[in-house]
């Protein structure tokens, strides 16, 4: 037998009973990735893409669209449709909050009383702010409280679905609120 490469020496004859070699550590390849820390933002540099604004939460718009559907699917789709017409609104434009949540509540309590289904409450889509200030504030405060409020409390208890307004009915500025049965 000839060996494949004749300058190099043979090699030991193998030993049985010698232990595996173990590979040696290798530092840049066996070491734990650590965490890479962000380089700090400086004054007068652009933010990079795709970082996103300083918005915490999604806007309430799709809040309401993710909500499950709680009422009949046909009624549903003809309600988004604008093809059910609402038995009663409540018009909050240019109230205060402290203004609005009240006459929400007693509306709704009224109405469901009435045994009424559906109603329309016009909240408006809120106007630009002319100094935004230190804090952000979302733009249509009352927009943003008027589900929250139907959610909590015991207007919970008399709404069966939240749903915004078709086109015709005041759109994105308002909500129909769709009420369960008075038993």
């Amino acid at each position: 037998m000839t060996p494949r490469r004749p300058d190099r020496p043979p090699a030991p004859p193998e030993d049985r009973a010698a232990p595996p070699k173990t590979p040696a550590p290798h530092p840049a390849r066996d070491a734990e990735p650590q965490p890479q820390t962000p380089r700090p933002f400086r004054i007068g540099e652009r933010a990079k893409p795709g970082t996103g604004g300083h918005d915490l939460s999604p806007p309430i718009s799709e809040a309401i669209a993710k909500a499950p559907v709680k009422m009949d699917r046909k009624a549903f789709g003809r309600m988004k449709k604008g093809k059910l017409v609402p038995e009663a609104r409540l018009d909050l434009h240019g109230l205060t909050q402290d203004q609005a949540h009240p006459a929400l509540t007693r509306f709704i309590s009224e109405s469901y009383m009435r045994q009424m289904r559906l109603v329309l409450v016009i909240t408006g889509k809120g106007k630009e702010r002319d100094e935004p200030g230190p804090m952000p504030v979302p733009r249509g405060v009352l927009k943003h409280q008027v589900p929250h409020w139907l959610n909590t409390g015991a207007l919970k208890l008399m709404v069966l679905q939240i749903s915004e307004a078709h086109l015709k009915h005041g759109g994105t500025g308002a909500y129909y609120v769709y009420l369960r049965r008075h038993r």
